[in-house]
């Protein structure tokens, strides 16, 4: 038997039940999840894409063990399908999340980047007999605008400086040092006046950032 204290916790602990969904919104949050898993890799739902293995190298020094081609990251579209490694994928992940979306969220918030590289087998700023660059190794992804939920496009190379958003462009730079092992923007040098280039080569000192 039931006593009236009983029904009356019962009754409390109903009432503050939250209001059950619709069959209807359960069944597409579950396909939702469902096909979230099925674009998952590196073994995270938040990272989109497909796993292509390994890219054999065109030059002694390139190639990509265990490849990755990413669409998207913690709901950030890029703008092309980018090959890295995990680790990279990863370093963007923990960038997106932690630096890039907050950086812009006072000016309409995150919604795409605009990918200027990422896998290609060449030498480091495309120089004759230099060392191959991360891009080559799958470890790298440049970064040249950003793209906001109000269609609004910022560039680095236009929104470094300007008023509306260099707050934004330069916390979002400043937040890449730490998750990546290389952070290069316009005050770096000439050849990244109009992107970031960010990579997860680890230096004896720590991260380099510029």
């Amino acid at each position: 038997m039931v006593t009236s204290a009983a029904q009356e916790s019962m009754g409390i602990a109903a009432s503050l039940r939250p209001v059950l969904r619709s069959h209807a919104i359960e069944d597409a949050a579950q396909k939702r999840r469902k096909l979230l898993a099925q674009g998952a890799v590196c073994d995270d739902v938040a990272i989109q894409g497909k796993f292509i293995g390994r890219v054999k190298p065109e030059l002694n020094g390139c190639g990509v063990d265990a490849a990755v081609q990413i669409e998207s990251v913690s709901g950030v579209r890029l703008s092309q399908a980018s090959v890295m490694d995990c680790k990279t994928a990863k370093a963007l992940k923990s960038w997106i999340e932690n630096a890039a979306k907050p950086a812009f969220a006072d000016i309409g918030g995150l919604r795409g980047l605009r990918i200027a590289a990422h896998y290609t087998c060449r030498t480091r700023n495309n120089e004759p007999g230099g060392k191959i660059s991360e891009h080559g190794r799958g470890r790298a992804i440049d970064v040249s605008a950003f793209q906001l939920k109000t269609g609004q496009e910022i560039s680095v190379l236009k929104g470094w400086d300007a008023a509306a958003s260099r707050t934004a462009v330069q916390r979002a730079h400043k937040g890449a040092c730490g998750p990546f092992g290389t952070t290069l923007g316009p005050k770096a040098d000439r050849y990244h006046l109009d992107h970031f280039h960010l990579d997860t080569a680890r230096h004896r000192s720590g991260s380099y950032c510029r």
